[in-house]
């Protein structure tokens, strides 16, 4: 249990400044061979913070453990939305200026409707993943197109300054790109194990141990940057951070896990855990979007509600776990 433990807490440290590091190189790689700052701060950044829930759950799905890939990519929107836009807003409200992340918000929503779906007879199958790779690459196709178009808008101009302020040299770029990962599949690997061990040994069921601790463990990147971008004010690159990772973790995640190992879940998992996930996301696009003053904002009021909703899941998630014979 102890060696569980300490690798579990090991591999999530590692993970955070792995997915730093492969964030950071990916984005000046990609700045160095001419990619618009909107591409990156939409697609490289995007991918990147998700990269540690991909291959969490990619190795969760190879070793038998479905439970902890499914419960890892939900749990994280869970996570991303509840924890990370709720503490970030309670620091400093978020104002939502970028017009392309307004056209996101529906995208998002849509997406959550599809997982739902999809799930309604608690299963994952392999056409259900085959489902979600497509649309991914869908969605993938419009965000380049978005990213490609010359409209000046506020996510741009702060994803320029961003990197304008932590320019580095290609060579550096290229250094952290690799070393980021390499040690992002190591950090996952010994993530993965301690996660399984901890759940054997307690007799918890894996989708418990994904939707909780590996969640977590593998959305801190998101965590920290967004607290970062919103502490400088960059406020569109905050939300963006938590919207493309949702939908990533949504469609490429539970794609690939399930195209892996198809996911037989209970149908608590929909009552409980997809329904609640649901309701976070339209309440996120409710809250930021503002009809009769045309200006969104997550303040802090509404942060702490988000916040509030997340320590009431965690929980009742931790008390069902160990009520359950």
């Amino acid at each position: 249990m102890t060696v569980a433990l300490i690798s579990l807490i090991i591999g999530a440290l590692l993970l955070v400044w792995s997915a730093d590091r492969f964030v950071e190189g990916s984005a000046f790689a990609a700045r160095h061979f001419g990619m618009p700052p909107m591409l990156i701060g939409m697609v490289i950044v995007g991918f990147g913070t998700s990269a540690p829930e991909m291959l969490v759950s990619a190795l969760a799905a190879v070793q038998g453990s479905p439970g902890i890939a499914l419960g890892n990519a939900y749990g994280s929107n869970i996570t991303n939305i509840a924890l990370i836009l709720g503490l970030t807003a309670l620091i400093s409200p978020i104002a939502v200026n970028s017009q392309v992340l307004r056209k996101e918000l529906p995208f998002l929503a849509g997406i959550t409707l599809l997982a739902a779906w999809q799930l309604r007879d608690a299963e994952i199958s392999r056409f259900d993943a085959l489902v979600l790779l497509v649309v991914f690459g869908v969605v993938m196709a419009w965000t380049i197109r978005q990213g490609l178009r010359k409209n000046k808008d506020s996510l741009e101009s702060e994803m320029a300054e961003e990197l304008k302020a932590r320019a580095m040299p290609v060579k550096k770029a290229f250094f952290r790109l690799v070393v980021g990962l390499l040690v992002l599949v190591a950090s996952s690997r010994l993530l993965v194990w301690g996660a399984v061990e901890i759940a054997q040994i307690l007799g918890i069921r894996d989708m418990i141990i994904g939707l909780t601790v590996v969640a977590v463990g593998t959305s801190l990147p998101e965590l920290a940057s967004s607290i970062i971008a919103t502490r400088k004010g960059e406020h569109d690159i905050a939300l963006g951070n938590v919207l493309g990772s949702n939908m990533f973790n949504t469609l490429a995640v539970v794609g690939i896990a399930g195209s892996i190992h198809p996911v037989s879940v209970g149908p608590e998992v929909f009552n409980r855990d997809i329904i609640f996930m649901t309701l976070l996301t339209f309440s996120l696009f409710v809250v930021s979007y503002r009809f009769k003053t045309g200006q969104g904002r997550i303040n802090r009021v509404e942060g702490g509600v988000l916040l509030a909703c997340y320590v009431g899941y965690m929980a009742f998630l931790i008390v069902t776990a160990f009520a359950a014979p």
